[in-house]
């Protein structure tokens, strides 16, 4: 009996230990301040979990090499997914979008080549809205909506605006990014319209010094930007790690700041990246890297930032940061489109021999 009674104090004990290291383990060593009003998140270096917090499983596979149609891509660019997890996926080279069921079965094809109602020139990013519409951005020309079914309902012409980039919130809402458009100033702008393309707010001016046509500059921070928890959008544009999280009414509410190791730009870097400069023209290549490469949100509140630091096989460490804006993970994904829905990843990929394909990964988070 005296044997079991140490026993279970051994086996009591060590569940103690244990649950304390853990607790030690995933507490969060930021801070949070308010600077003018706007909630400031600043994270350490290092996650709250360790590597092992995140694993991923390949639950679906679409494309092939040859066979039908409808399974060879050409150029695929983006895709979309609602709320049935129906994959809507943008081939840029047919100028049309394949609808897929969940199970990976071939549905339907919406839209086409040409330039009449309903067709497409040069299609780009894809969205699905509340009213159950696919709307695809036809770069620099237009809006168009259509029903999920397939059926073609209207446009709306983007000649005056001429953006460059563009989001859809769910209720149908439309940013876009364009250049500034005024004498002796440069940069660019985020802008808010309704969903007929009338103009309500510029949520965020960047100004940027005037472009020299003489000097080549790459590796320069580019604006990132992504809609979080729909009624949100995140960017970042600049050289250090800031996401910067505003509101529908243009109001800048909370930053996300973390402490980083820049990472060194090298010759390698410079040659797949720049390849040959023109004659007369300056290479300027600065030391790092900017902090963030890309931005991605999934529809439990996590927020994704792709980094430039490798991570090997073809893979590159994104920070994960939960709700709060705290970091959280720190996981290797590949860099490819992705898309996070009801507990999965979709993104497109190349096989062995280089074709396209989409992939879907069930997604299992340790905490």
């Amino acid at each position: 009996m005296r044997t079991k009674f140490i026993s279970f104090l051994i086996l009591v004990s060590a569940l103690i230990v244990s649950l304390s290291f853990s607790q030690q383990k995933t507490e969060w060593k930021g801070k949070i301040e308010y600077q003018n009003g706007i909630e400031v998140i600043k994270n350490p270096k290092k996650p709250m979990y360790g590597e092992d917090i995140f694993s991923m499983d390949e639950d679906l596979s679409i494309g092939v090499a040859e066979g039908k149609k409808e399974y060879v891509f050409f150029h695929l660019s983006y895709l979309a997914v609602d709320n049935q997890e129906n994959i809507y996926a943008m081939d840029q080279g047919e100028k049309h979008v394949n609808v897929y069921d969940k199970k990976g079965n071939f549905l339907r094809t919406i839209g086409r080549k040409g330039e009449g109602p309903g067709e497409l020139q040069s299609p780009d990013d894809i969205f699905i809205i509340k009213t159950d519409n696919l709307v695809i951005e036809d770069f620099i020309r237009n809006i168009s909506y259509f029903s999920t079914t397939g059926k073609f309902i209207r446009s709306l012409s983007t000649a005056k605006i001429f953006p460059i980039g563009v989001l859809l919130n769910s209720q149908g809402n439309i940013l876009t990014v364009t250049n500034i458009n005024e004498p002796n100033k440069w940069g660019k702008e985020i802008s808010l319209y309704d969903e007929n393309l009338n103009y309500l707010i510029t949520i965020i001016s960047i100004p940027k010094p005037k472009p020299n046509p003489q000097i080549l500059e790459p590796f320069q921070p580019k604006i990132n930007w992504t809609l979080y928890e729909d009624e949100n959008i995140i960017v970042s544009y600049k050289e250090e790690y800031e996401l910067q999280i505003f509101n529908f009414k243009g109001e800048l509410v909370k930053k996300i700041i973390k402490v980083y190791e820049p990472i060194k730009i090298t010759e390698e870097d410079v040659k797949l990246s720049v390849g040959r400069v023109s004659e007369g023209r300056k290479l300027v290549v600065p030391k790092y890297f900017p902090a963030i490469y890309s931005l991605t949100t999934d529809d439990e509140g996590r927020i994704f930032v792709h980094t430039y630091e490798k991570a090997g096989n073809g893979k590159y460490f994104n920070d994960v940061f939960d709700q709060e804006g705290r970091y959280t993970a720190k996981i290797p994904l590949k860099d490819h489109l992705k898309i996070w829905k009801k507990g999965k990843l979709y993104a497109i990929e190349e096989d062995e021999e280089g074709f396209q394909v989409i992939k879907r990964y069930r997604v299992t988070w340790k905490y």
